[in-house]
């Protein structure tokens, strides 16, 4: 059982890695042909595609009667794209932030988080909220592509390049990447974390461990490798846009769907509304200085972000067993937090006065 298991677990890692080659392969391509830039490709096909599988885990959870399940998997899974992913790339490589990310897309992130808190407060996500929220949605593209389009075409006749006509054949391949790549990611996490649970159990970890890190962390695996891989390969804007991206689709349209879907809307536990939605908020608007700061997320930053995820496990694990540790930590987190806030708050102000302020 053990090896077809450890065995399952290798070939999950695999499907990963080649489910986010060809993706994106695939989606780059397709930016080029369409003249749409690698990071609205990141924001919209790559980070929906990849958010797949938080998209069938919320569905499910609350047409079977679980909505704690469909809420946490999403402000989860913001929180851990955030921290661990960007944290991740920024370690490998120091990513550059597109000036459009921070004029736009994280205001709307911020945005989007505190509405879902918002309209969460009621202890309620009900059918006339999810309309809302999936609206804000097909708006968000619907413009988003638009403004894209028109900022190629007007930078085509500037130069005085001729309109490209896209090949069918070019466009269908291309497509088939993206096709494969994102049935290999949701395969490949479906089995890493099928396997990973059932190792963790082989070794005695307990059911609440698991599904506190195991499992909340499996739907965001595709983000993982799809990030990752965009970064090695110097699609830095599309790692970025991955992240971004992802995080509004879980808010704005898995929020939005499960929430339609489920008879009577999605019930929002008070633990949700005093800690996890009040931290998911806190991540996003975190976005804003470390972006803004020279436009760049330096490794520093990213060790910052990972360190955080880390303590933010570890405060859930050991507030759900009623770890000794658990006044030690929290007593360390109020004296770390201050600290990060006036150092997030000190790179900010210096970099509006070397003038990176290019809003």
């Amino acid at each position: 059982m053990d090896a077809m298991m450890i065995a399952m677990l290798v070939g999950g890692l695999v499907l990963l890695t080649l489910g986010g080659e060809f993706l994106v392969r695939g989606s780059s391509k397709l930016a080029a042909l369409f003249g749409i830039s690698p990071l609205v490709i990141g924001l919209t096909v790559v980070a929906f595609g990849t958010s797949s599988p938080e998209l069938a885990v919320s569905v499910q959870a609350g047409l079977g009667g679980n909505p704690d399940i469909a809420v946490g998997n999403i402000v989860g899974s913001n929180i851990f794209n955030v921290l661990l992913i960007l944290g991740a790339c920024a370690l490998l490589v120091p990513l550059t932030v597109s000036m459009r990310l921070v004029r736009i897309e994280v205001p709307l992130m911020i945005g989007a988080s505190a509405v879902f808190l918002l309209l969460g407060l009621d202890g309620r996500i009900g059918l006339f909220d999810g309309l809302l929220l999936f609206a804000a949605l097909v708006v968000y593209l619907f413009w988003s592509i638009r403004a894209e389009r028109r900022a190629s075409k007007a930078q085509a006749e500037k130069n005085g390049e001729a309109p490209v006509k896209h090949g069918a054949k070019a466009i269908l391949i291309n497509l088939g990447f993206v096709g494969a790549g994102l049935g290999l990611l949701v395969l490949g996490a479906d089995w890493l974390v099928q396997s990973a649970v059932a190792l963790a159990r082989g070794f005695g970890v307990s059911e609440l461990v698991i599904g506190l890190t195991i499992v909340a962390a499996g739907t965001s695996l595709p983000e993982v490798a799809a990030s990752i891989i965009a970064t090695i390969k110097g699609e830095r804007d599309m790692a970025i846009g991955n992240v971004v991206g992802s995080n509004l689709f879980n808010i704005l349209c898995i929020v939005g769907l499960a929430s339609i879907v489920t008879p009577g809307g999605l019930t929002v536990s008070d633990a949700a509304l005093s800690f996890d939605l009040p931290i998911m908020i806190a991540v996003a608007v975190a976005c804003l200085p470390i972006f803004f700061s020279g436009y760049t997320i330096y490794r520093w930053e990213g060790a910052l972000f990972l360190a955080s995820y880390v303590a933010y496990v570890l405060f859930l694990v050991f507030s759900a067993t009623q770890n000794p540790a658990l006044e030690s930590l929290t007593n360390a987190l109020l004296v770390s937090m201050p600290l990060v806030i006036i150092t997030l708050g000190w790179t900010t102000l210096q970099a509006f006065r070397r003038g990176d302020h290019r809003l």
